[in-house]
């Protein structure tokens, strides 16, 4: 789920949208089950995933991005500055 990388760390995200709370629920199937109040429609649950994880991190904006899964529930994220401890730690796991 969180895999240390050369900058930082690469988690596993599955992402329900259009939630009524937006935060972390858990694990399921590998991945960190994060909850956003977004529709998956013109990028918007993207975005909201970044101000997120970057809030729940405690890293600015720019260094959180999507590796893959753009389209998908299930995505790739990259953190730059950050250990996997500390993510680990910031995300509950």
């Amino acid at each position: 789920m969180i895999a240390p990388s050369r900058d930082g760390v690469v988690i596993d995200i599955r992402v329900i949208p259009r939630a009524r709370r937006a935060g972390p629920g858990g694990l399921r199937d590998g991945a960190l089950l994060l909850r956003i109040q977004a529709p998956p429609v013109d990028d918007a649950a993207n975005v909201e995933v970044v101000d997120i994880l970057a809030d729940l991190l405690g890293v600015p904006r720019r260094s959180v991005s999507i590796l893959s899964g753009h389209h998908s529930r299930r995505k790739r994220v990259a953190v730059v500055g950050i250990t996997a401890e500390q993510a680990a730690h910031a995300l509950g796991t």
